[in-house]
């Protein structure tokens, strides 16, 4: 294989048999189950990375179980984890702090392409008789559970759109092959072409058990707000980098770094 041809195959490990497509990735009837609540504003100043900021007054999480039943490219898999509402320049948004997945390909092709912090896991959404029931296990350990009245009372199409809508933010890390970092940048994407199938609230239950691997409870519940029930279409588009950590020595600074190839136009929680 000549040069030019490795440089048009490569997109993803291994050369000659990719671990997921090239894209657009479309997803059919995603199904959410999020769970907001307060947590200690101390531990979010710690775990969120500058240039991101939090609101102390008002720390929230929200845990989400996310079944995506039929997705282009990385097939029929389930996810969980952690999202924390931040602002980037005064915009709002989200910064996903932990991501659990029971699929290879979008856990690597969603590291690799986004820097979306997956690991594998074993989540679940089900329902059970009247709940909807979200479970995430790592290894055989249980690791979270949130429960909420299956279809309970109706939630709004737009609140729900919006929710889906809002910028998401990644924190991308590359190591180079001496071990040192290549990439550390912070990303923005967004989801594009939402379509809202159905929305719904109700009582809500979240727990979170302490795991050395899996540390969801160094984010403690400690008032839960609402739950969120929604089933939708939509795409996950690319992101843009909207900072270099490592071409920028003031954490401070609101520098825009544009990389080669990636245009400053907005795209793409």
């Amino acid at each position: 294989m000549n040069i030019n041809d490795v440089k048009k195959r490569a997109h993803s490990i291994p050369l000659t048999s990719p671990t997921y497509s090239k894209g657009p990735y479309r997803f059919v009837d995603r199904e959410f189950l999020i769970v907001t609540y307060r947590t200690d504003p101390e531990k979010l100043r710690e775990l969120v990375p500058e240039p991101l900021e939090v609101d102390m007054e008002n720390p929230l999480v929200k845990y989400e179980f996310i079944r995506m039943p039929d997705s282009a490219g990385f097939g029929d898999y389930t996810e969980s984890g952690q999202v924390i509402p931040v602002t980037f320049r005064g915009r709002r948004g989200a910064y996903v702090h932990a991501m659990y997945l029971d699929d290879h390909a979008p856990t690597a092709g969603g590291r690799e392409i986004w820097g979306f912090p997956k690991k594998m896991g074993h989540p679940s959404l089900t329902v059970d008789s009247d709940t909807i029931v979200g479970e995430l296990r790592y290894g055989k350990m249980l690791v979270a559970t949130a429960t909420m009245g299956y279809k309970f009372e109706p939630f709004d199409a737009s609140a729900a759109k919006a929710t889906l809508e809002a910028p998401g933010f990644l924190l991308k890390i590359i190591p180079h092959v001496d071990g040192s970092l290549r990439i550390l940048e912070l990303v923005e994407y967004h989801c594009e072409d939402v379509q809202i199938k159905g929305a719904w609230s109700g009582p809500v239950g979240l727990e979170l058990f302490s795991h050395a691997l899996a540390p969801v409870k160094d984010l403690p519940v400690l008032d839960i707000v609402s739950g969120t029930h929604i089933i939708a279409d939509l795409t996950l588009g690319f992101g843009r980098v909207v900072h270099d950590y490592l071409a920028d020595s003031t954490p401070q600074a609101a520098v825009h770094v544009a990389r080669e190839g990636v245009e400053e136009a907005s795209v793409l929680a």
